[in-house]
């Protein structure tokens, strides 16, 4: 959601904050990112350019966010739920990103966990495992659920099957403000809840050479 022109401030920003606290902590510097086809060449040079560690996927909208086209409601379709899933394992395909956040994310809008979320889900969650590519328990979504009395996204199901694939799942804050890393209780539930399910759980991610991809 930052808009282009403020990236140098943010950058400027954590690296005087890396310098200042190296001794302490190591902080890493990247982003969230989409997968828009049209723009991955730029994006590619962009993360190089800018010495970026790492980039996440967070796969929010059909091929650009120009038209706004929203996976997170535009789901409740089941045309768009597999091109959600399509645009997913193409982006993990690029080799760019070091794991898929909310991977469920097409349960705000589906709020059903149908035959059809079950079809896609299991066909997102396999692509995953054969690349190699962590799935994000999102707890944003996990304080969503819990303040709202829903279940979208962390959704029970999908974990499910995400534990009968064999994936490997991570546990992300997704702050949107400081006051998100306030979330000892969620990400305690959310430990439990995927330890239960037998999902192995990895607290470190891989660092890509984005100039050999």
């Amino acid at each position: 959601r930052m808009p282009l022109s403020q990236f140098d401030d943010y950058y400027t920003s954590i690296a005087s904050l890396r310098e200042k606290y190296k001794d302490q902590i190591s902080i890493k510097i990247g982003l969230e990112c989409e997968y828009f086809p049209k723009y991955m060449d730029w994006l590619k040079q962009f993360v190089v350019e800018k010495k970026l560690d790492y980039i996440i996927f967070g796969n929010h909208y059909y091929k650009t966010d120009e038209k706004r086209v929203y996976f997170g409601t535009a789901c409740e379709n089941e045309e768009y739920l597999i091109r959600y899933v399509d645009e997913a394992i193409a982006g993990m395909e690029t080799g760019l990103y070091s794991y898929l956040c909310h991977p469920d994310l097409f349960m705000r809008g589906r709020r059903v966990f149908d035959d059809v979320a079950k079809r896609e889900s299991i066909r997102l969650c396999e692509a995953a495992k054969k690349l190699n590519i962590p799935l994000e328990y999102n707890l944003a979504g996990a304080a969503y659920n819990d303040i709202m009395h829903t279940m979208q996204y962390p959704h029970e199901e999908f974990w499910k099957i995400a534990a009968e694939v064999g994936n490997t799942a991570i546990i992300g804050v997704d702050a949107h403000e400081p006051a998100a890393m306030e979330t000892d209780r969620y990400r305690d539930e959310g430990l439990k809840r995927l330890q239960e399910l037998g999902i192995h759980i990895i607290d470190k991610i891989e660092f890509k050479d984005f100039s050999k991809l």
